[in-house]
């Protein structure tokens, strides 16, 4: 006998208007899903019309920002090709060139010939000896006095210097600029353009540009773009080349160390076994050093402000718990049983943090001047304030049976707190200190570009040049180190003072 299970509309009327409770729940409980679902849409909406996202996402380069990551993690060398007026040539390097001062790369080959130039050598003065005079006057002297001295006629030299004909910029297999003649021929992707720079109406490409040059109006400068392998002006006057490649450069030692370009095995026989390079010192110690004191990277100047962070951190979450602990008990309402003051107390704590601590920041780096004082206060206000509250609403919800137990066998106020209390939030209080701790050491980092000093300031400092990337991704590098390591030690104590085994 098959039992058919399925109810058909009569009966499931009859339960309706039997239990109409049931029904009109199940429905209103759809009805505010649908509600609350059709809010969060109708918001995104609203959102995406207000901030302009779609204009912004189209309006938006994302050809720079693909060049500001590419330069946190290459460097660039950039050669300027300088054209004089008769055709010839000179390859200079930057004054703080990562290929040191007597920089021949590999991948710029020039030509070079002899010419002679025709060079004026200045005049050369001669001073004449001053003739006597038996009268003396106010007046100005006459043609009688004579001159003050005599010029040798000037003269002119011959000379033959050696000049670059040719020169030759070579990126990579498939990428290349060739300079000579006026002329300058770029290579790129199986295209090839060439550009007259001797047109008397300025920089003059021949033929139509390719997708990787641009000119803005006809006559002035054409920018060639490369992608990741780099990019090219090319001005009547100067080629600036900027040719980029992966890594840092100079990391361990600068250009002005006397390790500079060596090998890692060179490097090691130099310090083991070889003779000193400088007499005051040991080769160990003058490696040390150079390293510690890199003018490209500034290694002992980032650890330093590195670990002025951290202090910074500590000291200012150190002093907030400190002082928002004995305040915490003034602002519960279940221990101090004194409206006025829980509410004294706890206005003190919301002034403190509805202030932001970039704003305290600012303050205290007039107040006192850049430095670390300015962000350790700026972290002592607003935890206070924060702690406070927290600390206070962690003693407003505790369980008074044991806080009775203690005062039923006759416990003084300080022993039943000591007792009936503090086990239950003591733990409490310590992870939350921890997790700000944690968390300051990021907030620390934004309150140091503002002048409170630590690694933010010279993060900060790094990203206005615009052009130093990689030292901004190298201080990146450090600040995520120490935020995994301070994350691991905060959730490692918080486990074991909330009696959680760890992982």
């Amino acid at each position: 006998m098959t039992v058919n299970t399925m109810m058909n509309t009569a009966q499931m009327d009859a339960i309706a208007a039997r239990y109409p409770h049931l029904v009109q729940g199940s429905s209103r409980k759809r009805i505010r899903s649908a509600l609350i679902f059709a809010g969060i849409a109708l918001y995104m909406i609203y959102s995406w019309w207000f901030f302009s996202i779609g204009q912004v996402l189209v309006n938006a380069n994302w050809g720079i920002a693909g060049t500001y990551l590419a330069d946190w993690v290459s460097y660039e060398v950039r050669p300027d090709i300088k054209i004089a007026n008769d055709g010839t040539m000179q390859v200079v390097y930057p004054r703080y060139s990562p290929l040191g001062p007597d920089a021949k790369p590999e991948w710029v080959t020039i030509e070079t010939k002899m010419v002679d130039r025709t060079i004026e050598v200045p005049a050369v003065t001669q001073q004449a000896a001053p003739k006597k005079s038996s009268s003396f006057s106010f007046m100005a002297p006459n043609s009688a006095v004579g001159d003050s001295g005599a010029e040798a006629g000037a003269r002119t030299e011959i000379r033959s210097e050696e000049v670059v004909s040719r020169a030759t910029v070579n990126f990579n297999s498939t990428t290349s600029i060739d300079v000579a003649d006026g002329k300058v021929t770029a290579t790129h992707a199986g295209e090839t353009l060439l550009i007259d720079l001797e047109n008397s109406d300025g920089v003059m490409p021949e033929g139509t540009l390719p997708e990787w040059a641009t000119q803005k109006r006809p006559g002035e400068k054409i920018t060639l773009a490369f992608g990741m392998t780099g990019w090219a002006d090319v001005d009547k006057e100067k080629i600036s080349i900027h040719n980029r490649f992966p890594g840092w450069a100079n990391f361990i030692f600068d250009t002005n160390s006397p390790f500079f370009n060596k090998s890692f095995g060179e490097v090691t026989n130099l310090i083991v076994s070889g003779d000193r390079l400088d007499p005051s010192r040991s080769n160990l110690s003058l490696a040390w050093n150079n390293i510690l004191y890199n003018s490209e990277w500034q290694h002992l100047d980032v650890w330093t402000k590195l670990l002025q962070t951290i202090v910074m951190a500590f000291v200012g979450t150190l002093f907030a718990s400190i002082i928002a602990f004995p305040l915490c008990f003034l602002a519960a309402r279940n221990i101090t049983r004194n409206g006025v003051l829980n509410q004294v107390t706890k206005r003190f704590f919301d002034f403190l943090r509805s202030v932001d601590m970039l704003i305290w920041a600012l303050f205290f780096t007039r107040a006192f001047g850049p430095g670390p004082l300015a962000g350790m206060s700026a972290i002592f206000f607003t935890d206070t304030g924060t702690l406070g509250k927290l600390y206070a609403e962690a003693l407003e919800n505790i369980d008074d049976k044991q806080r009775e137990g203690v005062k039923s066998v006759g416990a003084p106020p300080l022993a039943v707190k000591r007792f009936g209390v503090l086990p239950q939030v003591l733990p409490v209080f310590a992870s939350q200190a921890l997790y700000f701790w944690e968390s300051n050491t990021r907030s620390a980092t934004i309150i140091g570009a503002v002048g409170a000093g630590g690694i933010g300031l010279k993060l900060w400092e790094a990203m206005r040049t615009n052009s130093d990337w990689e030292n901004v991704c190298y201080m990146v590098i450090l600040i995520l180190i120490v935020v995994f390591i301070f994350d691991s030690v905060s959730n490692f104590l918080r486990s074991r003072l909330m009696g959680q085994k760890t992982h």
